[in-house]
């Protein structure tokens, strides 16, 4: 009865319908089946225990992002209580650091950054705030299923809540193709759902439904129609920034602008007054060179002008109107030096910018949504027949959804079923998808190798049994993700030996050495911030022409020494120590990071900037008492072995300085790794 349903209302042809009926008992598509045992370790493998030492170094690191402070690891190693490591996993737990740590991942995944991506990659002035709620959800533990709620339909389900309202960012995090000039609006709509759709599927499906948008999937149950059918969804959906200030905000923030306008009109007219004559001169001569029928539109009156007149002279005005370049190539050399000195003013007074009163980031309905067709190979410029929303047809037929999954025709509410139906305890994928990510989190590889596809190109789970385990205890302990994750982490299996090391994450990377060295700004929450950007690496994204201001600076050095969480992720411009360690570039999902090994590495952590001012940061916290144990003691948490006592006198010996000593302790493997 659901097939012909299904048909009827679909109308999805027969032959199709066969198809994904057929294939509905794939592994990922059945419902979750809680095994008999009782533990992850009744299920999972696990070898000899990893030694104390080892094991506080691995959760500081995977639970904090941050390596533990020699002071830790003694006080730890001196607890002989039965309970002491489930002691150490609590108290990580309960640092704030476990939520900023868990957020990065998270970020990974929903591929967020601060800007939009492509040619311009401009700012996004307010997603930030879609980063410190992920973060904040993590710390607060807030259930799995109200997390996937807010983030799909958070301004539809809890509204008045600006939590939930910022958490719709989600459909925004991934990249935006926004350019200037003429624009096809119809295809830059369509890129957006394209967006929103591979955000759903990959991030909480674990399918890769993108696959159908041109035809049906070539390996999986998912119909061409499918693919609408969710865009469908959608079709009222637009990403706005919505403010969410008090009439207190706006108030303030008008005076602070108009205080900080009059602080720069002056220096403003001050440079335009020198750079004026040298305009107008480049202009007298641009339209002396001008095209005849140009000059002749220019010449006529504006308020005779035909429409075809006013766009030649607004073409003549576009042609002889001189660039800044040009102007600043025209000045002499008494004014360029004035102007620089003006310039230099400008910039720093540009830094006292008031931000702009609070608003989310957040996609929200915007009234009757349009029809949705099936595109022909996914051209919007082809459509065929129109569908209704609704979710993937396979799982309808899993679930025996009678409705065939359609979901409501009205301009809003369907997110909100959206996301109750993602949210359902006996939905087969949810679950499973998430309790994934958290074993490939805490163990290096997920029980389904494929984090993002659970289809049938996807890895087999490697331990079927496990993986419903930890989904069925997931659903059936609330969502609740700390409590699941404290499983794992009290597990035989996590705290075994392992037979190989994983390099820690670029962020854990540059946050370590920030922390071991005394820098690092503990500072949460905010706008993102700029770092120095290598000079060729400035060189490569600026002109030569005033590129003194295209990367401002925060005023106050501190702010640039934070966890790299909080540091602008700018889509084009990463930095190289980060980007060689194999941080995504935010442009797809990253479900796992990858683990490269090349001489770039070797270069940034012996040779850039940053490491300099670390090594010497290092160096000037050592005593002169036993700067060799100080040194161990900060960068790794110990005290040096006899061998290592002798090999640091060798290198002193032989004219090492205490910098380059710091530096060669920062690049060793037990720093980089985790054990």
């Amino acid at each position: 009865m659901l097939a012909l349903a299904l048909f009827a209302t679909l109308a999805i042809d027969s032959k199709e319908l066969k198809s994904v009926e057929a294939r509905k008992n794939f592994w990922s598509f059945r419902p979750v089946a809680r095994p008999e045992a009782g533990s992850i370790d009744d299920l999972a493998s696990a070898g000899a225990e990893a030694d104390r030492r080892t094991l506080i170094r691995r959760a500081t690191l995977d639970l904090t992002g941050l390596p533990p402070t020699f002071a830790e690891v003694r006080a730890f190693l001196a607890d002989r209580s039965p309970n002491a490591y489930e002691k150490l996993v609590d108290r990580l737990m309960a640092t704030p650091a476990y939520g900023e740590r868990w957020a990065q991942r998270w970020l990974d995944v929903v591929r967020y950054a601060d800007t939009n991506g492509f040619e311009l990659d401009a700012e996004r002035t307010h997603a930030w705030r879609y980063r410190d709620y992920v973060i904040r959800s993590f710390d607060a533990n807030k259930p799995f299923d109200r997390f996937l709620k807010e983030q799909i339909a958070g301004d539809e389900l809890y509204p008045g809540d600006d939590e939930a309202l910022i958490a719709t960012g989600f459909h925004r995090a991934g990249p935006q193709h926004l350019v200037g000039g003429n624009q096809d609006e119809e295809l830059n709509r369509q890129e957006v759902l394209i967006e929103m759709n591979a955000g759903v599927g990959g991030v909480f499906l674990g399918l890769t439904v993108q696959c159908a948008r041109c035809h049906n999937h070539k390996f999986d149950p998912i119909l061409q129609a499918d693919y609408y059918r969710l865009s469908a969804i959608f079709a009222g959906t637009e990403g706005r920034d919505v403010s969410i200030a008090t009439a207190g905000d706006w108030a303030s923030h008008a005076i602070e602008r108009w205080e900080w306008e009059r602080r720069m009109a002056p220096v403003n007219s001050a440079i335009s007054d020198i750079e004026k004559p040298y305009r107008e001169r480049l202009r007298a001569e641009k339209r002396e060179n001008l095209p005849a029928e140009l000059k002749a539109a220019l010449a006529i009156p504006i308020e005779r002008r035909t429409p075809e007149q006013k766009t030649l002279a607004k073409n003549a005005q576009d042609q002889s109107s001189p660039s800044w370049d040009e102007v600043l190539a025209a000045l002499s050399p008494t004014d360029r030096e004035k102007r620089t000195a003006l310039r230099k003013k400008l910039h720093d007074l540009e830094l006292d910018e008031p931000p702009p009163p609070p608003h989310a980031y957040a996609a929200v309905n915007t009234g009757k949504p349009h029809p949705t067709h099936i595109l022909k190979v996914g051209d919007h410029k082809m459509k065929l027949g129109t569908v209704e929303p609704g979710v993937p047809t396979v799982l309808a037929l899993s679930l025996g959804d009678s409705t065939g999954g359609e979901v409501t025709r009205d301009a809003a509410g369907r997110r909100s079923q959206l996301a109750n139906w993602l949210a359902s305890p006996s939905h087969p994928l949810t679950a499973r998808v998430f309790v994934n990510r958290m074993w490939q989190f805490r163990m290096g590889e997920g029980i389904v190798a494929t984090p993002n596809d659970f289809g049938a190109l996807g890895a087999r789970p490697t331990n079927p049994k496990l993986l419903d385990w930890l989904a069925s205890e997931f659903v059936e302990g609330g969502w609740d993700v700390k409590a699941l994750d404290r499983k794992i982490l009290l597990s035989r299996a996590y705290r075994a030996v392992r037979p190989a090391k994983r390099r820690v994450d670029a962020e854990v990377l540059r946050d370590s050495i920030l922390a071991v060295t005394g820098q690092l700004n503990a500072k949460r929450f905010g706008p993102p911030v700029k770092t120095p950007l290598e000079p060729e690496v400035y060189d490569l994204i600026f002109t030569e022409y005033e590129a003194d201001n295209l990367w401002p600076l925060p005023r106050d050095p501190r702010e640039i020494r934070r966890r790299t969480i909080y540091l602008l992720n700018k889509r084009t411009v990463r930095l190289p120590l980060l980007a060689n360690f194999d941080h995504p570039d935010a442009m797809s999902s990253c479900p796992q990071r990858a683990e490269s090994t090349h001489a770039l590495q070797a270069l940034s952590m012996l040779n850039s900037d940053f490491m300099t001012l670390a090594a010497d940061a290092l160096a000037g916290k050592l005593g002169k008492a036993d700067p060799v144990r100080d040194a161990y003691r900060l960068a790794l948490a110990r005290d040096p072995r006899p061998v290592e006592r002798t090999m640091a006198r060798e290198f002193f010996a032989k004219g090492g300085t205490p910098v380059d000593f710091a530096l060669a302790l920062l690049n060793r493997n037990e720093f980089v790794y985790v054990p």
